[in-house]
């Protein structure tokens, strides 16, 4: 017979390193001075861990989002802000007065310019996007362009829906032609909206036309293109000079252009309203407000997408193509714009 096992045997013989909880008979307490709070709240936790190299994890207090690292501003380029300035005069003032040879019978030789700058649009527009089938797109961008000038010229009433059909067509043409060749089949949904934007700026244009078959249509262009092309050029001197708060710093543009140009644009279309037949400084400042903030604002969104797609990784497009793009958009969403202060205001 073996001797009987000592009640001490398998026993912890270091008693600090006891197993935590009570010791003694149930319920009873447990041996050894009280835990404070602190030792508790610790024990929930559970074990601090270390890193490599003994610093500590960071407690729950500390921890948050990563710190971001600094973005440095994208630099300012005073001749190019010149030159984009220098453009958007000249597209201004060669709308202004094409709008002055439209008259009665007598709107061709505005229809030509109007679609010269709208060839403008699909080339720099679609060099800049690069939407999948770009010959395609840019194409039907361009048959859209020429059928919404006929439309705008040739038709009995002047009127929107005319353009609408046209717009609505190209679109579809184009979105067609894409889902036709497989490989930008792929990419179709990604060229929905490109092909939208550059068939419905084409066709933007065309209301210019439009409007200038309309009671004091002429006028109106007169009025609302000065305030959209001198709100323009002023933003992009302002950025040349003083490119301050940054509105990004990825986009090189400061949001005072955008005010002083927008401010400057409304005092000159108020100008040019006390001079005008069937203007006041009142009507006019309104109607140059809204086409001037809609310009700008345009080609404000143009610098913050360029900036988007470089940001995505996607190579720089075509320099001209690129800096091109800011005013005639700003132009072409100007003209719809004037149209609808015209017909609705005045």
């Amino acid at each position: 017979m073996f001797p009987s096992t000592s009640p001490e045997t398998g026993r912890d013989p270091w008693a600090d390193d006891a197993p935590d909880g009570p010791a003694g008979p149930a319920g009873g307490p447990a041996p050894g001075p009280a835990p404070d709070d602190d030792a508790g709240s610790r024990r929930q936790r559970g074990p601090r861990r270390f890193r490599k190299g003994g610093q500590p994890r960071r407690s729950e207090d500390d921890e948050g989002e990563p710190d971001e690292e600094p973005v440095e501003p994208v630099e300012v380029r005073r001749p190019l802000s010149l030159t984009v300035a220098g453009f958007a005069a000249l597209l201004g003032v060669g709308l202004v007065l094409g709008a002055q040879t439209a008259g009665p019978g007598h709107r061709l030789p505005f229809a030509i310019i109007v679609f010269g700058v709208q060839l403008l649009f699909v080339l720099a527009w679609t060099m800049a996007m690069r939407p999948p089938a770009l010959l395609l797109v840019a194409l039907t961008s361009g048959v859209v362009a020429a059928a919404a000038d006929v439309a705008a010229v040739q038709t009995d009433v002047a009127g929107l829906a005319p353009l609408g059909y046209v717009a609505l067509g190209g679109f579809l043409v184009g979105v067609l032609g894409q889902l036709v060749r497989r490989v930008d089949r792929v990419r179709v949904t990604d060229s929905l909206g490109t092909t939208l934007l550059i068939v419905v700026g084409v066709v933007a244009f065309a209301t210019l036309i439009t409007l200038s078959r309309i009671p004091a249509g002429t006028q109106a262009i007169t009025v609302c293109l000065v305030a959209a092309g001198v709100a323009l050029t002023v933003a992009r001197l302002t950025d040349a000079v003083l490119a301050w708060p940054r509105l990004a710093p990825q986009v090189p543009r400061g949001a005072a252009g955008v005010v002083v140009g927008a401010m400057v644009g409304t005092l000159t279309s108020a100008l040019l309203g006390s001079y005008l037949v069937g203007f006041t400084p009142t009507s006019a400042a309104v109607i140059g407000l809204v086409t001037a903030a809609t310009a700008v604002l345009a080609d404000l969104a143009v610098g913050y997408a360029e900036a988007g797609r470089l940001m995505a990784g996607e190579p720089p497009t075509m320099w001209i193509a690129r800096h091109m793009q800011g005013p005639l958009g700003g132009f072409a969403l100007a003209a719809p714009a004037a149209y609808a202060m015209c017909v609705l205001f005045l």
